[in-house]
């Protein structure tokens, strides 16, 4: 499927920006936790990126060196791009990534301070303790968008078979993570998932 070509104007900008603002303050566990509702905004509700686009900057990010919340920017990058212009994606990136860091640094840095003071709290342990489940779940539905990509069973089953085998990998051995990412991408290369 090839790229779509879109037409944003400043209010679409805008909703963008508040989206991510708004997804930032969702995203416990991180940028990645939040990305079936990036994936309802962008590709099902807007159409501004291809099922195959969405997928390709998480899995271009997920393998690259350094911070996981790079997959935002390519989001933001690749919304640009298909607005037609190189400058309207260096916008798009400014405008996930500022969305999408602004409202949790902030919020991360005062809970921080407080949590620190406040530590030997009940309270704030079991806040700590009743945060993992929800991490959890959300961890789940990014493993579902990204293991339904052709929607199709008969198709996607390995990809569900290389998400369970990655899963029993991490949990029941010291196996390093990059070992993973490295086998599934050298999968990705032989075209086997």
């Amino acid at each position: 499927m090839s790229a779509p070509h879109i037409v944003l104007s400043w209010s679409d900008w805008f909703s963008l920006f508040g989206h991510y603002l708004m997804l930032s303050l969702m995203s416990v566990g991180g940028a990645i936790s939040t990305t079936s509702d990036m994936h309802r905004y962008l590709v099902e509700q807007h159409h501004w990126l291809t099922q195959a686009q969405f997928n390709n900057a998480i899995a271009l990010a997920q393998a690259a060196p350094g911070p996981n919340v790079l997959f935002v920017a390519l989001m933001g990058w690749q919304v640009g791009m298909n607005a037609g212009s190189t400058g309207a994606a260096f916008l798009g990136v400014a405008v996930t990534m500022f969305g999408i860091l602004i409202p949790s640094t902030v919020l991360t840095w005062f809970a921080a301070q407080w949590g620190h003071r406040n530590r030997d709290l009940r309270a704030v342990r079991a806040f700590k303790q009743g945060m993992a489940p929800v991490v959890i779940a959300l961890l789940l539905s990014t493993s579902w968008i990204l293991g339904s990509a052709s929607q199709r069973l008969a198709t996607d089953w390995p990809l569900w078979l290389l998400t369970v085998a990655s899963g029993l990998l991490i949990w029941r051995t010291k196996l390093h993570l990059l070992w993973i990412l490295a086998g599934g991408a050298l999968l990705g290369w032989l075209q086997l998932v």
